[in-house]
């Protein structure tokens, strides 16, 4: 299966795809979002979670580095490394236990994770394009492989191959 490619034409279409996201969804499920600064990965974030019954306040996790939600059937982990210097400065997040618990992992600039991080399901990379974003998604599982599957079936403007 080709990565499909999203072109996100505003906001609302980056809300889409996390809306989309969401109705693919199967726990246990580890998404890295790739990105420079403004491409929308947060976004992206927030609508997933918001989609998946996250009720309230969806808070950044710049500074906090980790942001906690409760999902359904679980817990949700929304995670931004962009503040990490190193990857053993995970270390001090509690990873471990979020392993156990979490049942989405959403990790905003996972290469500053490195190795200390669970293995991507999905990679999204996404980009500035124009006065809109292009998102590319890379399933890196058999999880992954599945949602993207889900998301073909569903009719989704801005897809191609």
């Amino acid at each position: 299966m080709t990565a499909p490619v999203f072109a996100l034409l505003d906001a609302d279409a980056t809300e889409e795809l996390g809306q989309r996201l969401a109705q693919a969804f199967t726990a246990p499920l580890v998404i890295h979002l790739h990105g420079d600064l403004g491409a929308g990965k947060s976004t992206l974030a927030r609508a997933m979670l918001r989609a998946l019954g996250v009720t309230g306040a969806i808070k950044s996790p710049t500074y906090t580095l980790i942001e906690r939600y409760r999902l359904a059937d679980g817990e949700a982990a929304h995670l931004d490394l962009y503040r990490i210097a190193e990857a053993a400065e995970l270390d001090f997040l509690g990873l471990d236990e979020l392993a156990s618990q979490a049942q989405l992992w959403l990790v905003e600039w996972p290469e500053r994770g490195g190795s200390g991080l669970p293995a991507a399901d999905l990679d999204i990379s996404l980009a500035v394009a124009g006065e809109g974003r292009r998102a590319q998604l890379h399933a890196g599982s058999d999880i992954g492989r599945v949602l993207l599957a889900r998301l073909n079936e569903m009719a989704a403007p801005g897809a191609s191959s």
